[in-house]
Formats: C-alpha cells, sequence, structure tokens
C-alpha cells in the first residue's frame, strides 16, 4: 500500500511517469529536515547529500576530514586548536560559520551525546568506515528537532543490509616528513532483510594520525618570521614573556620616565643586561621601556597533533511479520588526541628581601634608571625549557545505543526508539607540566637556579613533571521518541501527508576536575597547584529534562505545487545542581537553578514546479537554542588567559595598576548565570528565510542555487576580550585582583560574564551545478559547489562585529566564498579518475599595531627599524587532488590519490592570537600537511 501511495504522489508532481509508477517499486525513506517517510525527491528544504561515492572520491580520511572540507561549513572547530588553544582534544561541525553549538548532528536522524553540556557533538566520535551516506540540511530545523538545529543539521546515515566480509585499508602519507595517516577496518554482515527476516552488520576501525611538527616546516618552523608587504621588508616576533633564562617584571611606585613615555612598570632580561644578546631561541624585545628577551613559542607546537581512533559498531535488524521490524544499533568509539606545545610557561612572585633578588635584579636597576625605593614588587616570567614541551592528552570514549520497533499499521509509518548516549572526555597532565610544592623544594634547596642558562636539569626536574589525570567530563544522553506519518486527506495535487511525534529527553553532565585542577579550596584537603596549567576549577554535577511534541503536515495543493507547515512545542526544567557553591567556595545544599521555560517554534515552505524543468522553493521558520547547563551552573573559576597581548586595562591612580604587567597575557574569569527570573537566561531565538531555485532540464544537468538568512536574538554569550580591553573603562567591574595560589600573590584577572547580550545576523548563497555527458574515454561527470557569504556580524552587547573577510574581535575569519570544482571520468572499465579543486577566498589578517612590538620595520642595511603597525591581506588558499580508482575485480578495488597536487603551502598569516599556538599560519582555514600520497584498498568477499 505505501509503495503505491507515494508511486502516485511522484507521477502527480511529474517525477516519473504513470507507467514507470506501475512498473517500479519504490521505497519510501524519511529524508533530513521531515518526519514523513516518502520518496527521497528534491523537497522545499535545501538537503546536501554525500553517497559513500561521493565520500570515497573525496579521500577523507576522517568525519571530521570529510565534513569541515563542504563549502557549507565554517566555524568549526579544528584538531590544531587542541595545541594550546581551545580545542580541548575535540573537533566539530558549524554550517555556515555560525558555531557549533547551533548546528545538530544526528546519527541516522537520532540525537548524539554532547562532548559538553549544551548540544555540540565532537565527530571524532563517529566512525568514517560505517557512514553510507550524510545528509546536511543547511536551513533551520527547530520545527523538527527541537533545541541547536538553528543554523541546520548534519545526519550520518550508517550502513546496513550488508551481508558480505569487507576490508578496507588507507594510508596517507604526506612528501615532506610527519603527518601520516593510516587506517583500516573490517565488517561483516549476515542475513537479508527481506529473504531471511534478519539482518546483522559488524565492524571494527582502527586509525592513527601522526604529529606533524612545526619544526618540519619552514613557513611555521618559528615565531620569528620576514615578510614583505606593500614593497617594504618587516620582521615578526611572535614571542611570549616567559622565557629561559627568566625575565623579571618590575611594578614601580612612580613612573619610569623614557623617551616612549612614562611607564608603571618594566619587564627586563638579567641575561640579556649582562652580556648584551639573547639566549637560544628568544628574540629581543625593546617595547616600551622594556629590555627583555622573550620566548620563540612557536617554535616548540605542533601543527597537527597525533591521535588514535578505534571503533565498534553493531547493528541488527529483526522483521517480526511483513508490517514490523525490531532495530537495533550501538557505536562504541574510544579516541586520543595528544597535543605538545611550548615548555611550561609561569609567573613566579620574586620577594624583594629574595637572595636571587638582590644577586639578579637589583644590580640592574641603576641601569634600567630604577631607584630600588621605587620598586613595589618583582614577578619572574618562567619557561622550564628543561622540563620539556607541555603535552595534553585528551581520551574519549563514546558509547551509542539505540533500540526499537518500526513498521505499518493502517497505512501509517511509525518509529518508537529509545537512546542511551554517553560521551566522556579525560585530560591528562602527559608530560612538561610541573607540580608547584616539588619546583619549590627544588628552589629552597638551591640546586635549581631560575636565572641559569636552561640545559643540564632535565633529571633534577624530572620528579617534578605531572603524568596524571587533569580532569574529566562526561554526558548521558537519554531519549524517548515516538514517531508516525501516513495520509490524512486528499487534496488537489495528491495525498497529503501528516507526520507527529513526542520525545522525552534527559541530559546529565558531570565535570570533575582533580584537586590539582581545582588548586586549594574547601572541597578538597590538596594545597598543590600545577605550573603551567591554570588551577581555579570547580567541579560540577547537572541534570535537566524537557520534552517536546511536533507535528508536520505536507499538502500537494496541486499537481505542480506543494506546501509544508510544521509546529512543535518544547519545554524544559530548571537546571538540577548538585554542587552549588557560596561566595568562599563552599559546598551549599543541591539546587534547581535558572529558568524553566517553554518554547513553540514553527516552519512554513512551499515547493512549486511551473514546469518540470524547473522547482521554485522557500521556507520561513522560527527556532531557538537552549541555554547549555554551563550556562547556568558554572561557579565563576579561572584557568585560562587572554589569547591575545594586551597593556593593562587600568592606570595609576587606580589601585589595581599596582598589580600591571604591562603588555602581556592577562588572566581570565568566567562563570554561569545561576539566577530566576528576569534576570536569569532565556532561551535563543532565531528567525531563518531560504529562497531557491534548481533547473534541471535533462537527466545530465542540474543547477541549484538557494539563498538564506539567519536572524538572532537573545543569544547567550561572554563578552569577547579585545571587547573588555579595548573599552576598560566602560567594563571597570569586570577587571578585579585576585589571589593565584600558583603564582603565590595577587593577580589582575579579568571577569567575562554570560548573559543574553548578543544578537547576530548571517546570510549568503550555497550553489550546486552538475553535468555529466559521454566521451570517447567514458562517462564524465562536473560538479560545482560553493557558499557565498552575504552577511556574518555579530553584536556582543557593545560592538558590531563583522567578521566576512577579516580577522575579527572574537579572533575568528569567515572567508566570503568557498568553493568547489570537481570532474569525474569514469572509463566504463577497470578505472575512474577523479580531479578536485578546492577554493577559499583570502581575508583583512590580524592588525598587529606598533604599540604591541610585535612588527618591526627592517632598515636598508638589513638592521632593524622602528615598530611598526601592518594591516594586510591573508591571500586566497586553494589545493587541487587527483585520485584515480581500479576496479580489479568485483571483489578488490585500488584507489591511489594526491592531495595538494602543486604543494600548495598555506597563506602566510601574522595573527598571533586565536585556533591554536602555530604561528606564520591559520590552522584552521589552511592544512600545513603539503603535497599527500595516498592509497587505498577495498575487499569484499
Amino acid at each position: 500500500m505505501k509503495t503505491r501511495i507515494c508511486l502516485a504522489a511522484l507521477a502527480a508532481m511529474g517525477a516519473v511517469s504513470p507507467v514507470l509508477a506501475q512498473q517500479q517499486a519504490l521505497e519510501r525513506v524519511e529524508v533530513t529536515g521531515s518526519s514523513i517517510k516518502r520518496i527521497a525527491s528534491q523537497g522545499a528544504l535545501p538537503v546536501q547529500t554525500l553517497t559513500r561515492a561521493d565520500i570515497d572520491r573525496s579521500g577523507a580520511k576522517s568525519v571530521e576530514d570529510l565534513i569541515q572540507s563542504l563549502p557549507s561549513m565554517q566555524g568549526f572547530t579544528t584538531a590544531s586548536e587542541s595545541v594550546n588553544g581551545s580545542g580541548g582534544g575535540v573537533q566539530t561541525a558549524s554550517i555556515h560559520s555560525m558555531g557549533a553549538g547551533y548546528t545538530l548532528v544526528l546519527l541516522n536522524g537520532r540525537r548524539l551525546a554532547p562532548f559538553n553540556s549544551g548540544a555540540a557533538v565532537n565527530l571524532s566520535s563517529i566512525p568514517l568506515s560505517v557512514v553510507e551516506r550524510v545528509e546536511v540540511l543547511t536551513d533551520g530545523a527547530s520545527a523538527l528537532y527541537g533545541s541547536d538545529a538553528v543554523a541546520g543539521v548534519v545526519n550520518f546515515i550508517l550502513r546496513k543490509d550488508q551481508t558480505a566480509l569487507a576490508l578496507d585499508f588507507s594510508h596517507n602519507q604526506p612528501q615532506k616528513s610527519g603527518g601520516a595517516n593510516t587506517a583500516f577496518s573490517v565488517s561483516k554482515g549476515f542475513g537479508e532483510l527481506q529473504k531471511n527476516g534478519f539482518n546483522i552488520l559488524a565492524s571494527y576501525a582502527h586509525e592513527e594520525q601522526k604529529e606533524l611538527n612545526a619544526a618540519d616546516r619552514d613557513f611555521a618552523k618559528s615565531g620569528v618570521l620576514f615578510f614583505s608587504h606593500e614593497g617594504k621588508p618587516y620582521r615578526l616576533a611572535a614571542t611570549a614573556a616567559n622565557t629561559a633564562p627568566v625575565s623579571v617584571t618590575l611594578n614601580l611606585s612612580k613612573p619610569l620616565v623614557k623617551p616612549g613615555g612614562s611607564f608603571d612598570n618594566i619587564t627586563f632580561s638579567p641575561d640579556y643586561l649582562k652580556d648584551g644578546k639573547c639566549p637560544q631561541n628568544t628574540v629581543l624585545s625593546t617595547v616600551k621601556a622594556d629590555q627583555a628577551c622573550p620566548f620563540d613559542y612557536a617554535a616548540t607546537v605542533q601543527l597537527v597533533p597525533s591521535s588514535k581512533r578505534d571503533s565498534l559498531f553493531l547493528s541488527g535488524n529483526l522483521q517480526l511479520d511483513a508490517n514490523t521490524n525490531l532495530f537495533m544499533e550501538a557505536v562504541s568509539t574510544r579516541f586520543q588526541l595528544k597535543e605538545r606545545h611550548a615548555p611550561v610557561a609561569q609567573a613566579l612572585d620574586l620577594p624583594l628581601t629574595d637572595a636571587l633578588y638582590g644577586q639578579y635584579v637589583q644590580p640592574y636597576l641603576a641601569k634600567l634608571g630604577i631607584a630600588p625605593a621605587d620598586v613595589v614588587d618583582a614577578t619572574t616570567n618562567n619557561r622550564f625549557v628543561d622540563a620539556g614541551g607541555r603535552s595534553d592528552l585528551f581520551k574519549t570514549q563514546a558509547q551509542h545505543l539505540a533500540l526499537g520497533v518500526e513498521g505499518t499499521i493502517r497505512d501509517i509509518d511509525y518509529t518508537a526508539s529509545f537512546i542511551h548516549s554517553t560521551n566522556k572526555l579525560d585530560t591528562y597532565y602527559d608530560g612538561g607540566y610541573m607540580r608547584k610544592s616539588c619546583y619549590s623544594k627544588l628552589l629552597a634547596s638551591g640546586k635549581f637556579n631560575p636565572f641559569a642558562p636552561p640545559g643540564g636539569n632535565t633529571e633534577l626536574l624530572a620528579p617534578c613533571v605531572l603524568s596524571e589525570i587533569n580532569e574529566s567530563t562526561q554526558t548521558k544522553l537519554d531519549v524517548l521518541s515516538l514517531r508516525a506519518s501516513g495520509e490524512v486527506f486528499k487534496a488537489g495535487g495528491g495525498a497529503a501527508m501528516l507526520g507527529s511525534g513526542l520525545d522525552y529527553t534527559r541530559l546529565n553532565y558531570d565535570y570533575d576536575p582533580s584537586a590539582l585542577a581545582m588548586g586549594p579550596n574547601s572541597l578538597h584537603s590538596g594545597t598543590d597547584v600545577p605550573f603551567g596549567r591554570g588551577n581555579g576549577a570547580l567541579p560540577a554535577k547537572a541534570l535537566r529534562k524537557n520534552w517536546g511534541a511536533f507535528t508536520e503536515l505536507v499538502v500537494p495543493l496541486h499537481k505542480r505545487v506543494e506546501a509544508t507547515a510544521a509546529l512543535r512545542y518544547d519545554s524544559y526544567s530548571k537546571v538540577h545542581n548538585d554542587f552549588v557553591l557560596d561566595l568562599d567556595k563552599k559546598l551549599t545544599a543541591p539546587a534547581d537553578q535558572g529558568n524553566a521555560y517553554s518554547k513553540a517554534t514553527y516552519k512554513l515552505a512551499l515547493r512549486l514546479r511551473p514546469i518540470d524543468a524547473v522547482m521554485l522553493r522557500a521556507s520561513y521558520g522560527t527556532g531557538f537554542k537552549a541555554p547549555s547547563m554551563t550556562d547556568i551552573t558554572a561557579n565563576i573559576t579561572g584557568g585560562s588567559n587572554t589569547s591575545g597581548q594586551y597593556d593593562c586595562p587600568v592606570q595609576a591612580p587606580d589601585p589595581r595598576a599596582a598589580y600591571c604587567k604591562g603588555l602581556t597575557n592577562y588572566d581570565l574569569l568566567s562563570g554561569g548565570n545561576p539566577l530566576s527570573g528576569a534576570a536569569g537566561l532565556k532561551p535563543e531565538e532565531s528567525k531563518n528565510l531560504t529562497a531557491g531555485v534548481r533547473f534541471e532540464p535533462s537527466r545530465d544537468v542540474s543547477v541549484g542555487l538557494d539563498y538564506w538568512s539567519v536572524k538572532m536574538n537573545n543569544q547567550i554569550s561572554t563578552l569577547a576580550e579585545s571587547t573588555v580591553f579595548r573599552n576598560p573603562g566602560a567594563y571597570s567591574d569586570l577587571i578585579s585582583v585576585v589571589y593565584d595560589a600558583a603564582v603565590g600573590k595577587k593577580v589582575l584577572k579579568v571577569l567575562l560574564p554570560t548573559s543574553n547580550i548578543a544578537s547576530s545576523a548571517y546570510g549568503g548563497i550555497d550553489w550546486d551545478a552538475s553535468y555529466s555527458t559521454g566521451t570517447p574515454y567514458g562517462r564524465l561527470a562536473l560538479n560545482w559547489a560553493g557558499t557565498y557569504m552575504l552577511k556574518s556580524e555579530y553584536f556582543n552587547g557593545q560592538d558590531l562585529v563583522q567578521s566576512i573577510g577579516r580577522f575579527d574581535e572574537g579572533l575568528n575569519a569567515v572567508s566570503r566564498v568557498v568553493q568547489h570544482l570537481s570532474a569525474h571520468l569514469n572509463t566504463g572499465g577497470m578505472f575512474s579518475h577523479t580531479l578536485a579543486w578546492h577554493w577559499r577566498s583570502g581575508y583583512a589578517d590580524q592588525v598587529q599595531t606598533a604599540d604591541a612590538g610585535l612588527v618591526s620595520a627592517i632598515n636598508a642595511d638589513g638592521s632593524l627599524g622602528a615598530y611598526a603597525t601592518v594591516a594586510r591581506r591573508v591571500a586566497a588558499y586553494s589545493t587541487l587532488d587527483w585520485q584515480t580508482r581500479a576496479e580489479l575485480s568485483k571483489s578488490l578495488s585500488l584507489t591511489l590519490g594526491v592531495k595538494n597536487l602543486a604543494n600548495q603551502a598555506p597563506p602566510l598569516s601574522i595573527r598571533n592570537a586565536g585556533g591554536g599556538n602555530q604561528i606564520g599560519y591559520d590552522g584552521r582555514y589552511a592544512s600545513p600537511l603539503g603535497r599527500q600520497f595516498y592509497l587505498g584498498g577495498n575487499f569484499r568477499y
């Protein structure tokens, strides 16, 4: 019955002839963006589909590699951002630069546990080997899926009905050293559902990514690099104040008057003042009154961190009768990512009565023009090179189980399912980081001298180096779902279909920092803190429940006109928090925090075929995003610092100015908003609009163009660090002096609070075009797809931040155009060939000012000139890939390919903030691997 209905509907829309409809049996399926099972034809919503053949031809090594290469994806988290950046060992998807939190990721149409307390999913937990196809809905879908689907949906459809034994292998080897990748998988299916009444599929996959170090690529081997701009030569010195031997920052009671102005503090390197030379891996900085040798940290980092992934997949289907199936799918993934960056950087208090102060600081005060009585306090800026590079090990364990029944009752398709999904991310100190108590004993004993040149102290510091867990984050998602769809009445163009559903969701979030990560507090008896990693973390244990109901109606008003209306209602409870702390950070009674709220969203869509070759479509809808649980429950903590370097945000006579450190990275504080009522957080709201046209004059030609627009209000955000430091007077209440146990004294810190302060607007055009034709050499298929960004702007409550074509205040950049063009030739015999071109437009680079002291002009004689302000552009980036596939037999195929045929290096960027710690390019927008050769094999038996 269902086949007859859907074929009749398809014939009425002009997609097939009545004769063909009688001859063929087509199965109804549920397409991403709709709850109604029907023929998977072009609908009113823009859905991009990647088949298994597309995946294989892409040369992608992993799910994250595949998704992040799509033209519609910008603003995602890459592996390189875990190198002392904000990546945290995860990789994400982000449609149209709106962010991972606004892109809903599904597995077979069902939710996965997020890696945090919101909804963002770690793509590293999904094995590419079992993915049959990917559907990407580039339009908001809250009216069907509820919260989080503001930008759209990425739905991974897994393999099923496989009976053969399948073995797959691939190896990717860059031409230059470092960054190799190897993967293999094995899978076996048993039973054919239609023939045997059951099907079981089991799969195991393993993947390894080798590290790529900065030293392996000339364009990123140092933070000190030379470049030209507008015909003039310059030098960039992206370095850090913490250095070896140590530099010293002095806070003064009387300003130090120099030709460049008067200064309340000064940083200098005693080793430089002694002999006029900077030691290895450092470079001279004379910003303002400084005479220091900051450290070249970029030379020590990874460009690509190493990783390993092991995945198990098991699915089963059991046919109870002709209309009822039981189904089960289980995915278990262990993923670990190991990053390494510069040795421990740690500021430490140096008492003015300390013997080291008398020996290494006081003798140079006169040379600096400072009276000893004017020194208020001193801080050493340490770089513990002999402890080795800092390394974080991120271990993710993800499990996903879905059980359910699906079938048909009286021509109504239904699905009832239960999902239990977990994600556990453990972060380890895995080298380089040090225990403060151990170091303090060495310092007190006189065995270690931070003012001495590095080298020879590796064994001495080894007992202090940490190799233990830092923190653990676990989420548990349980979902009960019921969905049904079927014909409800006859309309002018055929059968009207109605889909409805109910969901009940329970999300648990548990954050468990170690005693070291917390530092001294009332929750444990420990007193120690780590060097090189912030302390002050606080545990969290939160729970939230929500339920939602939706209905969707599709009405063919005419054989060429189809209208769709969808409505959803969601209700969220308050967040139950088991770790509520008072102002003294003492544990109090558990409490329900934040607001309980409900939200209704809707979507209207229209599809029109004025002639068979042309389809017009448009949609308008509303959406929302619930506050994450940590947006509400997170206690105010420290542990991080600014990505960029800034001048002190306060000036004398403000008493807080005594804690300034000059131009440097300042410490940050962050926390949630636990209040209820009007002062509490509200859901973010969105309005989505799409309008498109598709032209298909023949089976060989297809052209699509879709305009999209998203406007968001009440966005939950923390202030951008640059906003506070650029206008500190307006945010004076956020600047405070807090005792830091690692430093051993009070430190100036800036709070970035959470509230509904933001709004944003995004817009653009997605296009795709395909053409195929016969040639004397075989069948040639051409495909061109891309995204043209018209708007990407964000109002943070104070400033309007525009991101297209520029490195913005949020330390990100959005390319105006991202496009892919491919040509695929199937010879009709053993071989097929694919040539693919990928192009991303350039953008205005981060502006480096003369005051920052990072860029110096180069004089005609080659000597360094004055510090300079440089505003330049990052060039467009393009790569060309080639692949040849040989079908040696029905059972065996081999694939050979070259990525980045021209060995194109990433375009130069002089940014020193955002992303990871790499300098010379931005790893979020270009690959450092260079030309890569890969080999793949597939065996079926």
